[in-house]
């Protein structure tokens, strides 16, 4: 369960970044791992990400068999209806792969 903290200066737009070096999940065609580097930034509203939850959070994709972009997006709708910040942007690299490395980038500005 994602949890959050009061934003000690919410009157003022400040951006944090956060990078999760340790990310993975199963591709859903072959059931093999799927690793990757997660970088958040974000500019808090009234609350900030906990950091353990976020943790906690991103190891339960561990058994999930998911494509990159329906993760990506995934984590990005969860951290933002928990969060409601000012904006924030989720970009996922995965590791190589047959050649091929992937990176998915996915952004929400508060309207």
């Amino acid at each position: 369960m994602l949890e959050t903290f009061a934003n000690p200066s919410p009157e003022r737009d400040y951006q944090i970044s956060i990078t999760c070096p340790e990310f993975t999940c199963l591709c859903p065609k072959t059931g093999q791992p799927d690793f990757a580097v997660f970088h958040f930034t974000y500019v808090p509203d009234q609350l900030c990400i906990e950091l353990k939850s976020l943790k906690t959070y991103l190891w339960s994709f561990r058994n999930e068999g998911m494509f990159h972009e329906a993760v990506t997006n995934l984590v990005l709708e969860d951290l933002v209806r928990v969060v409601h910040p000012r904006s924030m942007i989720v970009r996922a690299v995965f590791n190589v792969r047959g050649g091929i490395t992937t990176e998915v980038k996915v952004e929400h500005r508060q309207s």
